[in-house]
């Protein structure tokens, strides 16, 4: 079964807003047994909306609509689909009840009559209830191919597909197909050296019932293996020796799965051993602590950071001897080792990671743009590490947080 997405709203086009309920009910799909078959965006006219609508159901089984349901004139979807149906809207009373219900019990606000369109349905369609939200979604068929009407904002959209939505396609896809991905984690390494080395083994799978996809950001790799099977069991089954051939050959490259991502997986290292972390972060001014912190649980962890973004500071703050400075000079894997230390012993913590590095626009100090040093610092010793990051400024930054966090990661693994 096929399904497309049609993301609705020029804010869209205009890229002031990122699409990210495509993706998410892409993910979710394939879960229930349907390919995403297409994603689209197309601004808020119902002429437009309607003639996408009907080409995706020129090639698709079902579509789902996001957005354009609220109460303004620019809120469309209603209208594009009854005309795509060649219906006519009808409005219905139990749904502008509900609306002014809703209204009254937000401390009595008047209710401005233009919201009375949201209880505006295609004749004939089904209603999806909004327990989050004021704009019910739809679900309308047209030559026995269902339309679904959810609003954009994505916990509306989500809690919508997650009730109704997903159920009703897992239905009508039936029984016997399942569409199961594992997603295999990497950090440090770039896309193109994974499909080098991966190559030799996927010769003797690509044949199989297994696909294979690589999923590229600043600094990680993600290794999505995905098969279809009568049961996710099945799929899974499928999936398994795949997934052992690529960790045999990748070995500890690998730091995660699914949805396990590298500061999760630090913290659990960290929490599971009960030990602590404090950084020392130049170059990344602070990225590492903030996605650490992001990781439940991450005050038992991690004590504090140091930003020493100018020289004097990890001189005076984290006590970096000024003639180590003076002889490898401020982007080195002496000074970063050197921070690391400073770090762990201004917070009493059991390690110490710390960065430094040119993030440009120019060289510093003989360094070229995307000079990375790291260090990591523990009871046993300092570890440090020189890498050369691609891209711009924000991208260098990213792959330098993402490799200190590796770095420590092996670390904790006892692989550094």
């Amino acid at each position: 079964m096929r399904c497309e997405i049609i993301g609705i709203g020029t804010e869209l086009l205009l890229g002031q807003i990122v699409n990210t309920n495509a993706a998410w009910i892409g993910q979710r799909l394939a879960d229930v047994g349907w390919d995403c078959l297409r994603q689209t965006a197309v601004g808020d006219n119902e002429e437009r909306i309607a003639t996408a609508i009907r080409e995706a159901l020129e090639r698709a089984d079902g579509v789902i609509l996001t957005g354009g349901l609220g109460p303004t004139q620019d809120d469309v979807t209603r209208e594009a689909v009854a005309r795509v149906a060649g219906v006519h809207l009808v409005r219905h009373p139990e749904i502008e009840q509900w609306l002014r219900d809703r209204f009254s019990r937000f401390g009595g606000a008047r209710m401005a009559e233009m919201n009375l369109r949201q209880a505006d349905i295609p004749e004939g369609g089904q209603v999806i209830d909004n327990p989050v939200g004021s704009a019910p979604g739809l679900i309308v068929e047209v030559g026995g191919k269902p339309i679904y009407a959810v609003p954009g904002v994505p916990r509306e959209m989500e809690r919508m597909l997650e009730d109704v939505v997903l159920p009703d396609l897992a239905a009508r896809a039936g029984q016997g197909r399942t569409i199961i991905s594992r997603t295999l984690r990497t950090a440090g390494l770039g896309e193109s050296w994974l499909a080098e080395r991966l190559t030799p083994m996927w010769e003797s799978f690509k044949d199989g019932g297994v696909t294979m996809a690589y999923l590229a950001s600043a600094g990680e790799v993600r290794i999505r293996l995905t098969a279809v099977g009568g049961t996710r069991e099945e799929a899974l089954n499928e999936i398994a020796p795949v997934e052992a051939a690529v960790r045999e050959t990748l070995g500890d490259i690998i730091y995660g799965l699914d949805d396990e991502t590298l500061e999760t997986r630090v913290a659990n290292l960290l929490m599971e051993s009960k030990r602590t972390l404090s950084t020392a972060e130049s170059l990344t001014a602070g990225l590492i602590g903030a996605r650490l912190t992001a990781a439940p649980g991450s005050s038992e962890f991690y004590l504090g950071g140091v930003i020493s973004y100018a020289t004097e500071a990890k001189v005076s703050v984290l006590g970096v001897d000024s003639d180590l400075l003076a002889e490898y000079g401020p982007v080195s894997e002496a000074v970063a080792g050197a921070m690391a230390e400073g770090a762990r012993r201004v917070f009493g913590a059991s390690f110490g990671l710390a960065t430094s590095g040119v993030a440009g626009p120019a060289e510093q100090d003989g360094q070229p743009v995307g000079t990375v040093c790291l260090g990591v610092a523990d009871a046993n010793g300092t570890t440090t590490s020189k890498i050369r990051a691609p891209g711009d400024r924000a991208q260098i930054r990213a792959w330098a947080t993402t490799s200190a966090l590796d770095l420590l990661r092996r670390r904790l693994e006892g692989k550094a």
